[in-house]
């Protein structure tokens, strides 16, 4: 990818499986692009399951290896920081800094947050005061976010049952600072059966990409979407062609990880959807 140099991606990291970190440090590399994983945490496996083992890393480590880099003098090179899961106030405190710290070194530097709080399955999964603290410091400082309907209905406080609602809720996002809103998981009642809507809104424009929606739930799947997109975007400059080439790469990915029946994303398997998606789909414009 020659329109990127380099992504800070600060979040979880899992030893079996693929969910934060480790579901975007090698679809990035796979890109061509380089990432500077920075961990939150370093479990066993994600926790979906039963059970799990690892240290939570505190705000000081994850500030200090930001510190480590800021000494080898690269930050200057970081086109993008990338953040997912912020289960603590004093994380979030951590990675805003970071941001910072980047914008200092290189101003054109932009900043992408998942700001992950929850899903319309298990509702809200972030401790008490967390889904505020993206709502009035986090999201107003990035760039672009990549919410899921749920997230972006408790982030800005409107329903999202239908694609007129999911707009003007994004448009409520955009207010907040945000120049780019992508929605993931979007179900609406004007979808075709057994399918399921990105929803993207810019300064520019609205659009909506359709894929199959597959009979499964994938763990890391808003990871990989964020970090492919972000990467598309940086590259391109090209939202909706961002929004499209993303489109048809997580699905080939899912597909696969549905077909080999696994739990766990297979993006070692299906690799090459990362960068040769083997089916498109073309984006759909709004407004």
């Amino acid at each position: 990818m020659s329109g990127v140099t380099a992504i800070l991606s600060i979040q979880s990291s899992v030893a079996y499986g693929h969910v934060g970190n480790s579901a975007v440090a090698f679809p990035l590399m796979r890109m061509g692009v380089e990432v500077w994983p920075v961990n939150t945490v370093h479990f066993s496996n994600h926790t979906g399951y039963e059970t799990w083992r690892g240290p939570l890393l505190t705000a000081r480590d994850i500030s200090e290896v930001v510190r480590g880099l800021d000494e080898r003098g690269v930050l200057s090179r970081c086109d993008a920081v990338l953040s997912g899961y912020q289960g603590r106030a004093d994380v979030a405190e951590a990675i805003l800094a970071a941001v910072a710290l980047v914008k200092t070194r290189n101003p054109a530097a932009i900043y992408c947050c998942d700001p992950v709080i929850g899903d319309v399955d298990r509702g809200t999964f972030v401790q008490p005061g967390v889904p505020e603290l993206i709502r009035d410091r986090v999201v107003p400082t990035a760039q672009i976010i990549t919410p899921n309907a749920y997230e972006l209905q408790v982030l800005t406080g409107r329903k999202t049952s239908g694609l007129a609602d999911v707009l003007a809720a994004a448009e409520a996002a955009r207010a907040s600072g945000p120049e780019v809103v992508l929605v993931t998981s979007v179900r609406h009642p004007q979808a075709a059966p057994d399918t399921i809507d990105m929803v993207l809104l810019t300064a520019h424009g609205a659009w909506s990409v359709t894929t199959p929606n597959l009979p499964q739930a994938f763990n890391g799947a808003g990871d990989l979407t964020a970090a492919l997109f972000l990467a598309q975007l940086l590259d391109s400059g090209d939202a909706p062609a961002a929004l499209a080439r993303t489109a048809g790469s997580v699905f080939g990915v899912l597909a696969a990880t549905a077909a080999a029946g696994q739990r766990e994303l297979q993006l070692v398997a299906a690799q090459d959807e990362i960068v040769h998606p083997s089916r498109a789909f073309s984006p759909v414009r709004l407004r």
